[in-house]
């Protein structure tokens, strides 16, 4: 149903073997048999991806330093003792976002079926996020202020892209089941749990083996919900050299392994009896080669970074995370697997609600990975720390998976 590279040879390959012909191209190429394993595919893409950041890397960071877009940092009198730590950050290029969208935008055109729903979906999404990042970045330089685009505004179009992205979850046959015909039902449109249809709505978690409510159409601000706060975790998490991007790898990484295990329709309804849907084979190939982009943007971004992501690569990150969560209907796993994330945005929900009511601060700065600094723990081992703990989380999350 959604067409790709090896669909084209197969066709081939069978039109030639029909014909009794053994000298055909497909023939010759007969290798292309892989690319029919979404792991392949996966890996490949991963590849791919580090490799084009990798390479693609010192050129975008030139390029970014001759167009002085260099990332504004806040003054002493904004943080007082942090800018004495982060002084010589400085002038460092921003935007390096797009090193990673370019990345996963093209390894994701080459080894995935783009048509995919999923697939269309969580790039569509990356992608939208990361204009709007780009706006914010774009106009901080410009401005030589930290401030951007106004929070009220920047939320707005969040919420419009996480609507339009949620509508399209809630309403599109081959996701939700919702207006499929029987036929399509009955060749694996929408979600099942073990042998029973699944609602899109349905909100599940693997310690149950049955869905825990059904929302209905309310599940549509739920989604957007999930996709804006995931997106803005990530770029509050996005304040350390290499924070963000590893935290990101290693929640990738989790939700490719859980799709490519609900795309498997034994491994899914019988033996894990998580929720299951044939395509989501596909999104598993998004996902390493978002995991693969960090790894090479890791290269030029670890401490000390040569390059920023900004938000034109935290928003969109975030974004596709969050969508990803919401398509492989783990959303409630996102709490565990990008526990990072959650840490990051509700240290600075506690500070603000905590010195709106009390007047007092619960920590010496937000979000929190700034009040380890200030605590004195070096960035690298801020960063590090924050790595094995998302790694730590990751792993819990997908053990989850067998307790009955």
């Amino acid at each position: 149903m959604f067409p790709s590279l090896y669909d084209f040879w197969l066709h081939a390959f069978e039109a030639e073997k029909a014909a009794g012909s053994t000298d055909g191209w497909a023939y010759t190429f007969s290798f292309f048999n892989l690319f029919q394993y979404p792991t392949f595919r996966a890996a490949s893409a991963g590849l791919t991806a580090f490799m084009l950041t990798l390479l693609a890397g010192p050129r975008v960071i030139r390029k970014l330093i001759s167009l002085k877009l260099g990332q504004p940092i806040r003054s002493a009198a904004e943080v007082h003792k942090l800018a004495e730590l982060h002084g010589g950050k400085i002038g460092t290029p921003t935007m390096g976002g797009v090193l990673i969208l370019g990345a996963v935008l093209v390894s994701t055109l080459l080894w995935a079926r783009p048509l995919n729903p999923f697939v269309a979906l969580c790039a569509c999404t990356m992608s939208a996020c990361g204009l709007l990042g780009l706006c914010d970045d774009y106009k901080k330089v410009k401005e030589r202020t930290t401030d951007g685009i106004s929070s009220r505004r920047k939320l707005l179009w969040q919420f419009v892209i996480a609507m339009i992205a949620a509508c399209f979850i809630y309403f599109k046959p081959e996701v939700s089941g919702i207006g499929a015909t029987p036929r399509q039902l009955a060749d694996g449109a929408g979600f099942c749990l073990g042998e029973h249809p699944l609602s899109i709505s349905a909100i599940c978690f693997p310690l149950f083996k049955f869905p825990l409510l059904d929302l209905h159409a309310f599940v549509i601000p739920f989604f957007a919900f999930i996709i804006v706060g995931c997106s803005n975790a990530v770029n509050l998490t996005d304040g350390l050299d290499g924070l963000a991007t590893g935290c990101a790898i290693s929640t990738a990484l989790s939700y490719a392994v859980l799709a490519y295990l609900a795309h498997r329709f034994y491994i899914a309804t019988e033996y894990l009896v998580i929720p299951h849907n044939p395509y989501l084979g596909e999104l598993s190939v998004f996902l390493f080669a978002l995991a693969g982009a960090g790894f090479g943007f890791l290269w030029f971004n670890c401490h000390p970074a040569k390059v920023f992501m900004g938000d034109t690569g935290s928003l969109a990150i975030g974004g596709a995370l969050g969508t990803a969560a919401i398509c492989t209907k783990q959303e409630l796993m996102l709490i565990i697997i990008g526990g990072v994330f959650v840490m990051e945005a509700m240290s600075v929900i506690l500070q603000v609600g905590s010195f709106k009511l009390r007047r007092k601060r619960i920590f010496h700065m937000s979000p929190i990975h700034h009040h380890f600094e200030l605590l004195g723990w070096h960035e690298n081992q801020v960063i590090i720390r924050f790595w094995i703990l998302s790694i730590m989380l990751a792993l819990f999350g997908l053990a989850l998976f067998k307790i009955a």
